[in-house]
């Protein structure tokens, strides 16, 4: 076996490259379990990287992002976690999220990876409005409080609790939400002359037994009384985005029994709000379901309203009315404008394209029109100089050696062959005139290909066509395919370019263009 002993500056040196390839780490916060969140709390903190000379790195989610995590370039991130990220009774969940800082000068990254424990929070019941407890005299009345007025967002089982100080005499309260009672003459003559009852009860969720407190209206029943109209969510105001969608919940009732609900209907002041937007689901059950789209709010107004009244109708035509409005908020329709951007990008490009192709056309022609103009003299131009019975020729078919010499022909016709001339002319036509519209072709056709290359690749992505700049960028691409010499080059107005301007085609040309 062989050993192989290097020099110890070899070895520091080894060392010290390795520790000068080292990348910056990234610091997170410090403290114990900083990490472990409860659902409903934010944290928020800063990222930094250790070597604080690294300026140029750029911070994001590389993988495990959940709903509402948020973080900007410079390492600020911030969450609140759901409450429905961990159920009622599960041990803490984990939730891992892998951070990266990217280096745009050297393409370099560093990832750390956090595991965020989240710890579940009890939710305290909600209970909405209920209806009213209508009260007939001389009879057992029961009342169920509807589950679906109590809600618990942690699907917790709840009970009901009455609350003795507000229960008149006789009245009892089970902890499944039936109430029962038989009022009393004296009682019922009250409530009847309109001293009417509220009673409050809590609701409590178990195991937590966190409480809410409700209140029930009890009324005498009468004659002919109108229907009654619960919204779920109870609010008369609602506020949305177009092409965000409307959910309404109605229950109905009637004193003088359900059945004797006719009908249940609205009137908008809207016509594109229509009338399947209002579901049957049971006799005295409705949805409400709505959907404006990106066109409801018209420019320039930023928003719309909408007021909507619903009815119900029971059989002796008394009426119940609930009014609410609907506050639509203008939204920019992003796939649309999308769309429009990546057009531009393409017509913009492909007029770039033809244009080349054009001017690659006119290249060759003028290209043959020079070639003729440097021998064009020679066998074209003819001088004819007369002087008495002499006649000077000058022809190509004289060799170049004899140049200078006389011809004798018959006649006593004289022909002289002049070596002198040049080829400058071709028809009229100017060989500097030529070289001048080259020239310009060739300049303009580089000016194009370099800003082409560089507006396809710089508005290769969505991101970056969404940006403010984006169509000064394309006037000034446009710009640079204004030619000054367009009548000086006999460019044709009408002119089709012999291939198709293909997505292929076009990206043999500016090769960073991309196809959507």
């Amino acid at each position: 076996m062989k050993f192989i002993i290097l020099p110890l500056f070899t070895i520091h040196l080894f060392f010290s490259n390795l520790k000068a390839q080292e990348l910056p780490k990234l610091i997170l916060p410090n403290g114990i379990e900083w990490n472990l969140l409860k659902e409903g709390k934010e944290i928020s903190f800063l990222l930094a990287i250790e070597n604080k000379g690294a300026s140029n790195y750029f911070f994001k989610i590389k993988d495990g992002q959940n709903y509402g995590m948020k973080i900007d370039s410079i390492g600020n991130f911030s969450w609140t976690p759901p409450y429905s990220l961990v159920e009622r009774l599960e041990n803490p969940k984990i939730y891992p999220v892998i951070f990266e800082a990217k280096n745009d000068s050297t393409n370099e990254s560093i990832t750390t990876k956090v595991d965020f424990k989240i710890i579940h929070v009890n939710q305290k019941p909600i209970v909405n409005e209920l209806k009213p407890f209508y009260i007939q005299y001389n009879t057992n009345n029961v009342y169920k409080i509807d589950s679906d007025f109590l809600i618990d967002l942690d699907n917790d089982p709840v009970v009901v609790l009455p609350s003795i100080e507000t229960l008149p005499e006789g009245m009892k309260i089970s902890s499944q939400g039936e109430i029962t009672w038989t009022p009393s003459l004296t009682q019922f003559n009250k409530l009847k002359a309109g001293n009417n009852i509220f009673i409050d009860f809590l609701v409590e969720d178990q195991p937590a037994k966190t409480q809410t407190k409700g209140r029930l209206k009890i009324e005498a029943t009468q004659l002919d009384l109108p229907p009654s109209i619960v919204l779920i969510p109870y609010e008369n105001v609602f506020y949305l985005k177009e092409n965000r969608k409307l959910n309404l919940r109605f229950y109905l009732t009637d004193p003088n029994g359900d059945e004797d609900i006719q009908l249940f209907d609205f009137i908008a002041d809207n016509e594109q709000i229509r009338k399947n937007s209002l579901i049957k689901n049971t006799s005295n059950q409705y949805e409400f379901s709505w959907q404006p789209d990106f066109n409801f709010v018209k420019d320039p107004l930023d928003s719309a309203v909408v007021m909507i009244d619903f009815f119900a109708l029971d059989k002796t035509q008394r009426r119940a009315v609930k009014s609410i409005k609907i506050v639509v908020k203008n939204e920019i329709n992003e796939a649309e404008n999308d769309l429009k951007y990546y057009y531009l990008y393409k017509s913009s490009l492909q007029k770039g394209w033809e244009l080349m192709e054009q001017m690659r056309e006119k290249e060759t022609e003028l290209k043959k029109s020079y070639n003729r103009a440097k021998k064009g003299k020679k066998s074209r131009s003819i001088v004819n100089a007369s002087l008495g019975a002499t006649t000077s020729l000058s022809s190509v078919f004289v060799p170049v050696a004899s140049k200078q010499r006389l011809i004798s022909t018959i006649g006593g016709t004289t022909v002289l062959t002049i070596g002198t001339l040049e080829a400058t002319e071709v028809i009229g036509k100017s060989m500097k005139d030529i070289m001048d519209r080259l020239n310009y072709i060739v300049e303009k056709k580089n000016e194009i290909q370099t800003k082409g290359d560089i507006f396809s690749r710089d508005f290769s992505l969505k991101s970056a066509r969404r940006s403010a700049d984006y169509i000064r960028k394309v006037d000034d691409f446009m710009g640079a395919m204004n030619l000054k010499g367009l009548i000086v080059l006999d460019l044709d107005a009408a002119w089709e370019p012999k291939v198709k301007p293909t997505n292929g085609n076009i990206k043999k040309i500016f090769k960073d263009f991309v196809v959507e």
